[in-house]
């Protein structure tokens, strides 16, 4: 696929830069191309300005198969660089990306692509990583695509140096290259002659084929003077100052007491851990006698373990942290500073990726340094930002050899700038307040001109004053916007989540990629239109079609609440009946069958009208009816046998106290028959998590494997080893929604909701056009005790208008929020709530099913005591069971539901009728929901979690028996 090709040219450009050097890109395999893809043609524009630089990459591939293909991959930028543009071809015309909201922009390229056009979409996931997705790919046709990336350049004594990797283009057919420069720039190992030509100032350097070697390398002059560049934006003029900062290096001094903060996350087996040990052994050696407090970091911190460094040695620290075991995900907080340290040492990844995701505050004074080794694989961004924050910087490397330059960077200090104060500027940001290089780079908004900036710079021992001036003839430039955008972003990286709404802002405004904002081209304008995202041109076109739509989408609101309503006045209507609890009529005894539809309310809506079943089955149990209650009375749930959840013994002697009628619940266990599932079930308590880790590397990417370990630690009373399994899915895909399902749904089922919650906060994120994101939030929130969040998020399931594979999932949310208002009415404000959808329905028997993958159709199945089984194609049964409607595509749920419950057997079953896509978990994942007393004043509830395998499949969850 060519944006696998694409990406690649990017990431060759990215790693030969991480690096300082250029190798050939790997060669991909192309899925589904029997024939591979062809790079027609090549071209490649940039400018270097100062120390900044512009590349743009056009490329043109052709596709000769004679299918239509689809592309997608992940690729690094190195620090300092980003993306600045976009573009795809559109009817032969290239067309300019624009700034969405990253979770926005994810939802409409997968709704317009399940229509066959023309998106594509560009949007980061975690540190510096990108992901390109377009389709589709013409078969036998071709697409062009135009990407732009700026950067800062790397300093190499005087010079600036500029390095453009080429073997991504080997195999086109046609190569050019153009370059500007504003000064002359010097070309390294070219091997082939190339002449640069000087024009009004500036110098151009063209190629019409492609050169010898795997790239081209330049060196420009840098100025020994500060230089200050402005760009006029939307009616504001930015400032860029580079201001080169002379002044020795030397040691630092070093702490007599320290936090080290160990990453020991699973995603720690990928980094330069050797390394790692290597560069604490030459600060300790520079440290000499140190107090040291180390705190391993996963999905919980663990309790801190002192230690002390006398005369470098602390081979006792060492030793430990050799024996860590890298496992889980990872939460930075759960822990507290302490008072009495002087600096905290991170050494991590930076992949925040479990609980509240957030750093805790340290005390004024405390100084942190970040250590990473991970390299491009890393959220290199968020790690600077968070120990600038605190007043110590990034240590980053990627292999042996530059650990020399990483404890430069630990051990020793240049010049550093304190503070800016600007005459005629506003907003001020710098890109580091290190003058690595020799040079400082800082923007901002010009308020009037000449104007100019004070610099206090402290160097060694003293702290000295630079003034830079901005003159009114700077030269233009197009980068002090993006720039100033880019620095701001960066310094709020320290706390993403805080200032999320800014970054999405400033992301959105200046066409940069961010953890919040991706860039996205669509084929139609009423595309455009349709998810109100202002498109590159056409605008006045745009803005009357908008004005338009507008009213439609105000309409369309009022007619969803309409039609919610509606559908929670039939469960109304089917609750208020007195539904029959004697043994059914005989179809032929008809005059008796239409008293027994028509109950006590004479004549019934069609949709609460009762029609047999097509073939009877034999009754589960026969009981004598038994009278409806003002609220039901089933109060007790028993689980027997072997079970995934192991419910707490204090619920089940609550719930043997309570007083009334009681129904128990069997559930049938489901295990998995894998080799490594019989080795971990036939292994002792004490054994299990050894075999797991022995396991692990088989099954690494196997969300099954974790889940089944998880399971058989929670059996065999191993739940904290469990949950830090369990934790495992939030490190492997950061983005995929499917896999945080799951994962929010075993932590609810684990009884860890206040875990729960930033997993699906996170999933609303990536998934707001699915309802499912909002009803599983808010069933986390009321678990949590966050009622007014619960209700919220269940309300908004009401007021959206959602794709009509989703059908009926309003009136479940509305019965949920409903229960949730009448079991806390204290202290919750429901008047937002429309009037219409405000009553509680008490219940004595529900079920609810849900599953973890899309495009996929579940059925839930429940035979009562009458032998009448409730589904899809039978949804209401004589003695009032009623089932929601069929989900055929994807996450359900499927809820059972009845009010008044006849004594006897009710069998539940849930049937794997087909999917329509790969499996994330390896089966499909059910969640089942089984509670009685449903709104009422007592209610009790059992989740089972089970896992399909095979279409067709009829699975036996368990089953009700009311006494």
């Amino acid at each position: 696929m060519f944006c696998l090709l694409l990406a690649l040219a990017l990431a060759t450009v990215a790693s030969a830069q991480i690096r300082g050097d250029v190798t050939a890109p790997p060669l991909l395999e192309v899925r589904g191309a029997e024939t591979p893809i062809v790079l027609e043609s090549a071209r490649v524009d940039g400018e270097i300005v100062g120390g900044l630089a512009r590349t743009s990459v056009e490329l043109v591939f052709r596709n000769p198969n004679r299918r239509v293909l689809e592309g997608q991959l992940q690729f690094p930028l190195r620090d300092g660089q980003q993306v600045a543009g976009f573009a795809l071809d559109i009817d032969g015309k290239l067309r300019a990306a624009v700034p969405v909201p990253k979770d926005k922009g994810r939802q409409v390229f997968e709704a317009i692509e399940r229509r066959g056009v023309d998106p594509a979409l560009l949007e980061k996931t975690a540190g510096n990583q990108f992901k390109l997705r377009v389709y589709p790919i013409p078969a036998q046709g071709t697409r062009r695509v135009r990407l732009e990336l700026v950067e800062s350049l790397a300093r190499e004594g005087g010079d600036w140096r500029y390095e453009l990797p080429l073997a991504f283009a080997a195999q086109a057919r046609s190569f050019s290259l153009d370059l500007v420069s504003a000064q002359k720039p010097r070309l390294i190992g070219l091997s082939q002659q190339t002449e640069i030509a000087s024009s009004a100032g500036r110098y151009r350097l063209a190629l019409r084929s492609r050169p010898l070697g795997d790239a081209l390398s330049l060196r420009v002059p840098a100025a020994a003077t500060p230089r200050a560049y402005t760009q006029d934006l939307d009616g504001e003029r930015f400032f860029l100052a580079e201001v080169p900062l002379a002044g020795a290096r030397q040691p630092r001094a070093l702490p007599a007491s320290i936090g080290l903060l160990w990453d020991s996350s699973a995603s720690g087996r990928k980094r330069e851990r050797a390394s790692e040990l290597a560069l604490l052994d030459r600060y300790f050696r520079a440290a000499g006698e140190v107090r040291v407090s180390l705190v391993r970091l996963r999905d919980r911190a663990e309790p801190a373990q002192a230690f002390v460094v006398k005369g470098g040695d602390w081979s006792a620290l060492k030793r430990e942290l050799e024996s860590t075991v890298y496992d889980g995900a990872t939460d930075p907080g759960g822990w507290q500073p302490q008072a009495g340290i002087e600096e905290y040492l991170l050494v991590s990844d930076g992949l925040f990726n479990y609980g509240q995701r957030r750093f805790p505050a340290l005390f004024a004074g405390q100084r942190l340094y970040a250590l990473n080794s991970a390299g491009a694989a890393s959220d290199h961004d968020g790690l600077r930002a968070l120990a600038q924050a605190h007043g110590g910087r990034l240590v980053a490397w990627q292999r042996a050899g530059e650990l020399d330059r990483a404890a430069d960077v630990l051990l020793n200090e240049g010049p550093q700038l304190l503070a800016v104060e600007g005459l005629g500027t506003s907003e001020v940001v710098a890109d580091s307040p290190f003058a690595d290089g020799g040079l400082l780079r800082i923007a901002g908004k010009l308020r009037d001109r000449p104007a100019k900036l004070s610099l206090k710079v402290r160097d060694g021992d003293r702290v000295r004053e630079v003034v830079v001036p901005i003159n009114a003839d700077a030269p233009a430039s197009t980068f002090p916007a993006s720039l100033w955008a880019q620095y701001s972003i960066a310094a709020m990286q320290a706390d993403p989540e805080l200032n999320r709404a800014a970054i999405a802002r400033l992301g959105q405004r200046f066409g940069i990629v961010t953890a919040e904002t991706s860039l996205i081209v669509l084929d139609d304008l009423a595309d455009y239109v349709r998810y109100d995202i202002t498109p590159p041109d056409r605008l006045d076109e745009f803005r009357r079609l908008k004005a338009e739509g507008n009213n439609e989408r105000e309409r369309s609101r009022r007619q969803s609440l309409d039609r919610v309503a509606a559908l929670y006045a039939e469960r109304i209507e089917w609750w208020q009946r007195n539904w029959p609890k004697g043994a059914p009529p005989q179809v032929a005894d008809e005059a008796k069958l239409r008293r027994a539809q028509a109950g006590a309310h004479g004549n019934v809506q069609r949709s609460l009208a009762y029609a047999p079943a097509p073939a009877a089955e034999a009754p589960v149990a026969a009981a004598a009816p038994m009278p409806m209650e003002a609220e039901a009375g089933l109060q007790r749930i028993t689980v027997t046998g072997s079970r995934i959840d192991a419910a707490s013994d204090k619920a089940e002697q609550d719930a043997e106290a309570g007083a009334g009628a009681g129904a128990s619940i069997v559930l049938q266990p489901w295990q998995p028959d894998s080799p490594y599932a019989r080795r971990l079930r036939q292994a002792g308590a004490d054994r299990v998590y050894a075999i797991y880790l022995d396991e692990r590397d088989s099954h690494a990417t196997s969300t099954a494997f974790y889940l089944d370990v998880a399971d058989v630690l929670i059996e065999k009373g191993q739940r904290d080893l469990a949950l830090r399994v369990l934790s495992n899915l939030a490190e492997m895909d950061l983005e995929n929604r499917h896999i945080l399902r799951v994962l929010g749904y075993r932590l609810m089922q684990a009884e860890q909701p206040a875990l729960a919650v930033p997993v699906f906060e996170r999933v609303r994120g990536l998934a707001e056009e699915e309802p499912q994101s909002f009803r599983d939030l808010g069933l986390a929130y009321a678990a949590n005790a966050q009622y007014p969040q619960a209700v919220e998020a269940l309300y908004e399931i009401a007021l959206r208008d959602w794709d009509g594979r989703f059908p009926g999932v309003e009136e479940i949310a509305m019965a949920e929020l409903n229960a949730i208002v009448a079991a806390h009415p204290q202290g919750l404000d429901t008047s937002r709530i429309d009037q219409r959808l405000l009553r509680n329905l008490p219940l004595d028997l529900r079920v609810v099913l849900s599953w973890d993958s899309d495009n996929s159709d579940m059925d839930l199945w429940v035979t009562d005591p009458n032998g009448e089984k409730c589904y899809y194609g039978h949804p209401l049964t004589y003695q009032g069971g009623r089932i929601s409607d069929d989900f055929t595509g994807g996450y359900g749920p499927e809820e059972f539901i009845l009010r008044d419950a006849k004594p006897g057997k009710y069998k539940v079953e849930a049937n794997f009728y087909g999917d329509r896509q790969q499996l994330v978990t390896g089966a499909t994942t059910l969640h089942l929901w089984l509670s009685t007393g449903f709104g009422g004043t007592r209610p009790h509830e059992q989740k089972v979690t089970l896992r399909l395998k095979d279409r067709a499949e009829v699975v036996m969850v368990g089953e009700f028996e009311v006494k």
